[in-house]
């Protein structure tokens, strides 16, 4: 039987005006699909003007300029809904899908189908549950004591992964899909007997964890930052009074 890491796989992700997943935009997106290593992936392509300023900061990581956008970016309500589509469609095929730190893409995801949709993301695995595997997530539990920084360059280099176009929604989507199925090799005893399902599960029990032991580590640094626990999809903030 094939081990899951083994077989097949989708995986998401974004490009941004910046890293608050309540107010920033979406300028890019991108799902590769993979059937099984070394296979050729399927790659669908969005790319979005998001109808506000791109900042400069953000340009400098990803490349993508006001001008550029706002000539060859698609307007934002039809792109949410195509994604969440096709993520849906993934899900009902029973495709796990990766997602390089999924609390901040998913949401950023479900704030831009609320904005522009009136809609949320769990509308469209209402009959089919969402099945996440995060990379981070996961090396982070499984190898928990190594030091060192755990961005998606840093698990390529740790994993072997090759990461060619860094910030570039696709390529990105391709080497987190690529670390999770070496992270299932490499901690292939701690993992071949569990499902995609289950992981999922257990995910959210980690990330809680980590969430809170870096919340503690922040007290201790005298910072007030606050790290949400909520994995793969942050609650809706209450509307302000």
């Amino acid at each position: 039987m094939t081990c899951w890491y083994e077989g097949p796989l989708a995986a998401f992700d974004t490009e941004t005006t910046g890293v608050d997943v309540e107010t920033d935009r979406i300028v890019s997106a991108a799902v590769v699909v993979q059937d099984a290593p070394g296979s050729r992936p399927r790659v669908s392509r969005w790319l979005v003007n998001p109808g506000v300023p791109v900042p400069a900061g953000a340009t400098e990581v990803h490349g993508l300029t006001d001008e550029h956008l706002q000539h060859n970016g698609r307007w934002p309500s039809p792109v949410m809904e195509e994604i969440a589509r096709e993520l849906g469609e993934h899900a009902a095929a029973g495709r796990p899908l990766v997602v390089m730190n999924a609390p901040f893409d998913l949401t950023l995801l479900d704030r831009e189908l609320r904005r522009h949709r009136a809609s949320s993301l769990d509308r469209w695995f209402a009959s089919t549950p969402l099945t996440v595997l995060d990379p981070r997530v996961l090396d982070k539990h499984l190898d928990r004591y190594r030091k060192g920084r755990r961005t998606l360059t840093d698990l390529c280099a740790h994993y072997g992964v090759a990461l060619e176009g860094a910030h570039d929604a696709a390529a990105d989507a391709q080497a987190a899909l690529d670390v999770v199925r070496a992270v299932g090799r490499r901690f292939a005893a701690r993992l071949e007997r569990l499902s995609p399902a289950e992981l999922h599960t257990l995910q959210a029990v980690w990330h809680a964890a980590q969430a809170r032991g870096l919340q503690a580590w922040f007290a201790r640094s005298g910072s007030e930052e606050a790290v949400d626990p909520a994995w793969p999809l942050r609650p809706e903030l209450p509307a302000a009074a």
